[in-house]
């Protein structure tokens, strides 16, 4: 049997602040760190020992990572990091709050912002100093590449190309491989995976540092999938997800 486990980051500071973040490069809270160090004793404990990590290049995934490894003793194998698995970008809605945003525009826009499958914000002008087009980390990226905004369509167009000639491939040779990244990043693969269509996706959360894993048999067909979670809990911090873009 091979595994692949996702884990989006710990709660940011912006998850905290209830703010839309995306390319923005915040770094995580307290509490995300705990999540983070707590993801990876439960992995420990439940026998998973990984090959090779992925991560994106926003921090608040990298720490999660570095956590969750530290915590598993594992903090020695190989990690590549890409600017593929980053979050979609929400282009002018960075920084917003969420329910302040849901106030002004309704539920149900935001809810399409958020979570539909082609409907992209307005973008995020390249003079905002969190634009991507002035960030060191995208300097050898294209510019065609570096996003102004992104649906979850343009989100899933630049991490497939990564996933499915570097990341799934590489279950031909190890056994076991973590993927660290963001909530949309993830939903795309995990629509991937499971064929879910694009007007369902609209209805997939996923927790903060909660360990997702894909079991895959040796001709790499999926076998099954399942949260490392207590059931009554995993469903209240999905509850709290989608509960985020919502007016209070």
């Amino acid at each position: 049997m091979k595994n692949i486990v996702l884990v989006r980051h710990g709660e940011s500071q912006w998850n905290k602040e209830n703010r839309f973040t995306g390319w923005t490069n915040v770094d995580l809270s307290e509490k995300g760190l705990q999540e983070a160090l707590d993801a990876g004793k439960a992995l420990k404990e439940a026998g998973f020992k990984f090959d090779i990590a992925y991560t994106s290049y926003l921090k608040r995934a990298v720490k999660t990572l570095n956590n969750v490894l530290d915590a598993m003793d594992l903090d020695w194998i190989p990690v590549e990091k890409t600017w593929r698995l980053n979050e979609k970008h929400y282009g002018m809605l960075q920084g917003l709050n969420k329910a302040e945003t849901a106030a002004k525009y309704g539920d149900e826009q935001v809810l399409i912002w958020r979570r539909s499958y082609d409907v992209e914000p307005l973008p995020l002008p390249e003079t905002d100093p969190n634009s991507a087009t002035q960030d060191p980390r995208y300097a050898a990226v294209p510019d065609q590449y570096v996003p102004r905004t992104e649906a979850l369509k343009q989100c899933i167009e630049r991490v497939m190309p990564f996933w499915e000639c570097e990341i799934f491939p590489k279950l031909k040779t190890v056994d076991n491989i973590i993927v660290v990244a963001h909530g949309n990043s993830l939903r795309g693969v995990v629509k991937h995976l499971k064929g879910i269509s694009d007007a369902d996706i609209v209805k997939l959360n996923i927790p903060t540092a909660t360990p997702y894993v894909f079991e895959f048999d040796d001709d790499l067909n999926l076998v099954r999938d399942y949260y490392l979670a207590d059931p009554e809990e995993l469903a209240a911090k999905q509850a709290a997800v989608a509960n985020q873009g919502k007016a209070k």
